[in-house]
């Protein structure tokens, strides 16, 4: 499966502007041959965690923009934006993935951002979510997700590619550049982080995206420009680390 990652300066609280900078994007990748394509966290708004009107509904504007993309271009999108349920005035931040059918998959992300007070303004998810795409087993996470080991660990076993879109500032683009191979390596699978680039809300982003093997080794990465990185992946690879280096049958 040849994968893609768009990395690009998010327009700060305008959806629409971040539409149409996306969708030549993703055509373009899909041009090129990719078949799964993730975009950043908060994809459609960046990261704005200091307002409660940032929400929209489930299935709102920014899940409809990735359906017109996966449907129209026959393939897998996905990216995180803010989404409102029912049962709370706050949004989740809701990793949606969808099929080149129209079909969306969503993962609440776990662990709001307390730090940068992402929890006062969003609530937290609860379920791990992995999805069949063709064949691969995919497990979505979201940024800050990544700093939990323990989580990516209870997930290893049923998954072959972690997707990690986020919106990681400069200031510890060191961390991560690191936890992502971290996570590859302890757990023996692909990972895949897109991160963003330029200035919003206050915070510079250095991108840093990257496609990283099941050994650790980074294939693709990108600095601090916009970009599309492309990256073949597979089943067989992970399967075959697994088997030269069986170190997860030795988890207590």
């Amino acid at each position: 499966m040849k994968v893609a990652v768009v990395q690009v300066d998010t327009v700060w609280m305008d959806r629409d502007a971040n539409f149409a900078q996306l969708a030549p994007l993703i055509s373009d990748a899909a041009k090129n041959g990719a078949s799964l394509i993730l975009l950043t966290e908060m994809f459609s708004t960046g990261f704005v965690v200091d307002r409660n009107d940032i929400g929209e509904p489930e299935g709102g504007v920014s899940s409809q923009f990735l359906t017109r993309m996966a449907t129209q271009h026959n393939v897998w999108v996905g990216g995180s934006c803010p989404e409102l349920t029912a049962d709370d005035a706050r949004p989740f931040n809701s990793f949606v993935l969808v099929s080149p059918q129209g079909v969306q998959h969503r993962y609440h992300k776990i662990h709001p951002f307390t730090f940068g007070g992402e929890d006062t303004y969003f609530r937290p998810g609860s379920d791990f979510v992995t999805v069949n795409v063709d064949g691969v087993r995919v497990t979505l996470f979201v940024c800050y997700d990544l700093r939990f080991a323990d989580e990516f660990w209870r997930t290893a076993f049923n998954t072959d590619v972690y997707l990690v879109p986020g919106n990681w500032p400069a200031s510890r683009r060191e961390h991560w550049m690191a936890l992502l191979r971290a996570r590859a390596m302890e757990n023996q699978t692909y990972v895949i982080g897109c991160n963003r680039i330029g200035t919003g809300g206050g915070l510079t982003y250095s991108g840093d995206s990257r496609i990283i093997n099941p050994l650790g080794e980074v294939i693709a990465d990108s600095a601090d420009q916009p970009t599309i990185l492309y990256a073949e992946i597979s089943t067989e690879e992970v399967q075959s680390v697994r088997s030269q280096f069986p170190f997860m049958q030795d988890r207590r």
